[in-house]
């Protein structure tokens, strides 16, 4: 696993102890990257709780409760369903801070509208939820770990707040 994402997954969790947070992840196109990364540091289980996993529109509703009429209006890679995701993630596990990813990794895929890259990021404590729209290059890999990397960041923001 790259280390700045290692990097960014400890300054996260350090973040959430000083505060006494648990953290849950929602993660679409990043397939668990950023729960891995968590999850790679020895002791993390003090502050993450759990990472769900919602490929699907169908796994995004039944887990943690997106909306099913948000994905005919403004569809799945969207900051609708970014903020629902996290806020989701939040309310589902009981945890004090979550994120929710949603995009298109590539290589296929895009559209003019939703390009290959672009890729919504949001974070949700219990009394604010942030939201970025990231247009990232590169292959999939590359898309995938700069969302994650600025998934943590986000989350690490609201920690700190």
């Amino acid at each position: 696993m790259e280390k700045e994402l290692i990097d960014a997954a400890d300054a996260l969790l350090k973040s959430c102890r000083n505060r006494g947070w648990t953290v849950a992840t929602a993660e679409s196109c990043t397939g668990g990257m950023v729960a891995a990364a968590l999850t790679a540091i020895a002791g993390s289980s003090d502050v993450m709780d759990r990472g769900f996993v919602t490929y699907t529109n169908d796994a995004k509703h039944e887990m943690i409760g997106v909306p099913m009429p948000l994905f005919k209006t403004v569809g799945a890679v969207s900051e609708e369903v970014a903020k629902a995701m996290a806020e989701g993630a939040r309310r589902t596990a009981s945890v004090d801070l979550a994120c929710g990813i949603t995009g298109v990794a590539g290589p296929g895929g895009g559209s003019i509208e939703k390009p290959v890259g672009l890729v919504h990021i949001a974070a949700a404590s219990a009394n604010t939820t942030i939201h970025e729209r990231c247009q990232f290059d590169g292959d999939r890999h590359a898309v995938r770990l700069a969302s994650a990397l600025k998934a943590l960041e986000m989350m690490r923001y609201l920690a700190d707040s």
